[in-house]
């Protein structure tokens, strides 16, 4: 019997001093066993039938400095992707406005930015002003931030900040040159120390090895405050970037990751993110029940597509589960907004839940990606 197996499953005191052993043990578990494990912690801590559903919009598209080898927004890369200026708040606010109608509680917004400069900070805040008087959550990712953005963030209302690790401290030279590690975490000290809740992940999939993956979780679960939100990303492929050719990850393995995430950061919401589109319904109900417990709504992240929000209703209809909302949305509304995705389900077009920032202006579908 390993350590992981013997664990009793009723005890969920969190935890911030992992090992990368003890979180090995857990991969290594029958893969029943880690998801009856990672069900029964999930239910000490949320209603295991309830998904918090955000939308993300694209803010600032393209032409980043960085050289994250997973990302077509990088302007090393030459992928097709169709560069764009910051929105205007106005576009944002259209935008919000539409994603909380049909039933996103939180909505967060991206921008392809190293950090964000001075002159743009008014605007930020006030697109952060703007859709908190919407009565939803907001979220941002702007790259790294100093201090006194961050306090200017929660000033203005910010209520999560998101700033990924993408990997392991170990493999992370191979994917990114152009920030450090510690970078990552200090900016993730500054959201923490300013009031925020911090939203990190990471991507699986980008040919690192099992013990990264663990290591990437070790490294999140062991922060001074395990983050409030943790999206796990599965790389989308995007020709022309250093990483269109890596080989698949199992998507076994990548259920596997949902469930220990979900184990090492009982509070936390474990989001199912980026590559959702690959996922059939059968999958993401895995994931649902390894622990994962939040989503974005919408037919893109930032420039990657993403499932059309009418099959997630139907989803989550097949599944039982129902969206956690705002104060201000009524269970009357929330059933309104079902039932009519439902009826609309088989028409030739639905309606967008945010601006699609990288749509080319001729008809044609850009596959591209964005984890967050």
């Amino acid at each position: 019997m390993t350590a992981a197996s013997s664990q009793n499953a009723s005890t969920t005191t969190i935890r911030n001093d992992w090992t990368k052993d003890e979180v090995k043990a857990l991969f290594d578990m029958p893969f029943n066993d880690l998801l009856f494990q990672a069900q029964v912690v999930h239910r000490q801590h949320f209603n295991p039938n309830e998904v918090q559903v955000s939308t993300l919009l694209s803010i600032k598209t393209g032409a980043c400095p960085e050289d994250c080898k997973y990302c077509p927004q990088s302007a090393r890369y030459d992928t097709g992707l169709e560069k764009e200026r910051l929105l205007e708040i106005e576009k944002v606010i259209e935008r919000a406005k539409e994603a909380k109608q049909v039933g996103s509680t939180r909505f967060c917004m991206g921008a392809a930015w190293r950090n964000p400069r001075d002159r743009d900070m008014p605007y930020i805040v006030s697109m952060i002003e703007e859709v908190k008087k919407l009565g939803l959550e907001t979220c941002m990712t702007l790259g790294m931030l100093t201090r006194d953005q961050a306090v200017a963030l929660k000033q203005a209302g910010l209520d999560y900040y998101n700033h990924n690790l993408d990997t392991s401290p170990e493999y992370y030279g191979d994917i990114i040159t152009t920030r450090t590690y510690e970078d990552r975490l200090n900016t993730l000290e500054n959201v923490r120390e300013a009031g925020m809740n911090v939203c990190s992940g990471g991507i699986v999939g980008m040919g690192e090895t099992a013990a990264d993956r663990a290591s990437m979780l070790v490294q999140l679960a062991n922060l001074p405050e395990q983050p409030q939100s943790v999206p796990i990303n599965m790389l989308v492929k995007v020709k022309g970037t250093p990483l269109d050719s890596v080989d698949d990850l199992d998507y076994f393995e990548f259920i596997r990751t949902i469930a220990v995430a979900r184990i090492m950061m009982p509070k936390s919401h474990v989001r199912l993110s980026a590559g959702r589109e690959a996922m059939n319904e059968q999958m993401q109900a895995l994931c649902f029940m390894a622990g994962a417990n939040s989503i974005f709504y919408g037919c893109k992240l930032l420039t990657t597509s993403n499932p059309d929000t009418h099959e997630d209703v139907m989803l989550f209809k097949k599944l039982g589960i129902n969206t956690e909302r705002t104060r201000d949305f009524s269970d009357e509304a929330h059933q309104q907004v079902l039932e009519e995705e439902i009826a609309q389900q088989n028409e030739p077009e639905s309606s967008e839940l945010f601006y699609d920032a990288s749509k080319p202006k001729a008809n044609t579908k850009s596959q591209q990606t964005a984890e967050a």
